[in-house]
């Protein structure tokens, strides 16, 4: 099938009626205690013992190695939600985080909400930035997460098209804000912190308060510790698993190859 006839294909579905659970959806995922229970795949729960660490926004060739060295010291591997427009700013540093293990997701071309676009530029920005990274790791991604966190029925269509899951969190750190300090990020994230969870944080500043990645990196040696407190390993999603109970059924599950 040419690209243009996908891309056809994909439009003419979503001219058509949408499934109410994917109508629901942008009201659903913007409300986090609605979300966890009735998307829980959406919502980023996966197996017992297990809490994902991703990050969205990057990479920044300013802020993200930072990330890196504190992460490659202790040890845990992360998801990394990269925008496409900042991902071809730093070619090199994208081919490196795939490179030490870290896994590479999308997180679209750029950091629009997708309420805001129709089907086609829905469809333009995220099979653009799936390209570019698969291009530059070797690696066709496999995880998507909206910008803002808020999907819409199109996405759903253009993400099953595109062999994309979407995955969004269960605990944040607020890091974005300009009143954030290092322990407002980990307590905002603990308060929320679950067995089987995603944490979403920030490793770049591009859409978020000048300087407030430092934050971040400021808070996650001991949201770190405070995970190993509580007996749960951290990784990236790919080592999530299923959630304990069936959510969205568009996807693969969390990376893992025919789940």
């Amino acid at each position: 099938m040419t690209a243009t006839r996908s891309l056809r294909t994909v439009l003419g579905a979503c001219a058509l009626a949408l499934p109410a659970a994917a109508q629901a959806g942008p009201v659903v995922s913007t409300f986090g205690p609605l979300r966890n229970r009735l998307m829980p795949r959406l919502a980023g729960h996966g197996r017992s013992g297990h809490v994902a660490l991703t990050f969205d926004d990057g990479p920044d060739h300013l802020s993200t190695p930072h990330f890196l060295r504190l992460l490659d010291t202790r040890g845990p591997r992360a998801t990394f939600f990269m925008l496409g427009s900042m991902a071809a700013r730093s070619p090199g540093l994208v081919r490196e985080m795939a490179q030490a293990g870290h896994e590479i997701a999308v997180h679209g071309w750029e950091h629009r909400p997708l309420l805001l676009r129709g089907p086609r530029a829905t469809y333009d920005d995220l099979a653009r930035a799936k390209d570019l990274i698969g291009g530059l790791t070797g690696v066709q991604p496999r995880l998507f997460r909206p910008p803002y966190g808020v999907m819409t029925g199109a996405t759903y269509l253009v993400c099953r098209r595109l062999g994309l899951t979407p995955v969004l969190w269960t605990a944040w750190g607020e890091d974005w804000r300009a009143r954030a300090t290092p322990a407002s990020v980990h307590d905002t994230v603990a308060r929320d912190l679950r067995d089987g969870g995603t944490i979403l944080l920030h490793d770049s500043d591009c859409t978020s308060a000048t300087g407030s990645w430092r934050n971040t990196l400021g808070a996650l040696p001991r949201l770190l510790d405070t995970c190993q407190e509580r007996g749960l390993s951290v990784g990236p999603l790919r080592e999530h698993g299923r959630p304990p109970v069936a959510g969205w059924r568009g996807g693969r599950g969390f990376g893992s190859p025919g789940a």
